[in-house]
């Protein structure tokens, strides 16, 4: 129904390669709702058709483990999709847990992609990168955490590049503005970064 929706989410997969002189990662990391990965990944495969770039990056697909459906399917060799009930979590964007019948994971086979699932406790990880001068957003929480997992395990090693797409600023977020006065229930944050506020002057 949006056609132009899904061919302007492919440029983000230009401008990455285009801010890297046209190189490509080795990685990239989106947290997604069912089909989103989809879309970044097609903007790769198009360029690598147009022999634009030479290779394609892996993919690797965040989901809140609160709403996994995608983590399940590739948890048994990308079985067919099965709808469960997405329990709430801070990640809101991406609280999915009966995808479109649209969907075909499988193409993450085509990138030797791979899905991982991120806790609640990801919340922290936005405060981390605010430190460097972002204001991310809980989805993009996410996929920091499933990041750490991969380097954790070796299956992102150092010499590998890393692109982790933040699909939202923590402005547009409560949660964000919450976790950032250290607001967020239950959940204690060291990074919790409180704003300073300035004169109108």
């Amino acid at each position: 129904m949006n056609s132009l929706r899904v061919e302007g989410q492919k440029t983000v997969s230009i401008e990455t390669v285009q801010q890297f002189d046209w190189g490509v990662p080795d990685w990239v990391i989106i947290q997604a709702a069912p089909r989103e990965h989809r879309r970044p990944r097609g903007g790769f495969l198009m360029m690598y058709e147009l022999g634009v770039i030479q290779k394609l990056p892996r993919i690797a697909v965040a989901q809140a483990e609160r709403a996994n459906p995608l983590y399940q399917s590739f948890q048994h060799g990308f079985a067919p999709l099965e709808p469960i009930h997405a329990r709430p979590t801070l990640a809101s964007a991406i609280q999915i847990g009966n995808p479109s019948a649209s969907t075909r994971p499988c193409n993450l086979k085509e990138v030797d992609g791979v899905v991982e699932q991120a806790t609640r406790m990801s919340s922290r990880r936005p405060r981390q990168a605010d430190r460097t001068g972002m204001f991310t957003d809980p989805h993009t929480g996410v996929a920091l955490a499933v990041l750490e997992k991969l380097v954790a395990r070796g299956e992102i090693v150092r010499t590998e590049r890393v692109v982790v797409i933040s699909t939202a600023s923590g402005r547009s977020s409560q949660t964000s503005r919450s976790a950032t006065r250290g607001l967020l229930e239950n959940i204690a944050d060291s990074y919790a970064n409180h704003p300073v506020l300035l004169p109108p002057s």
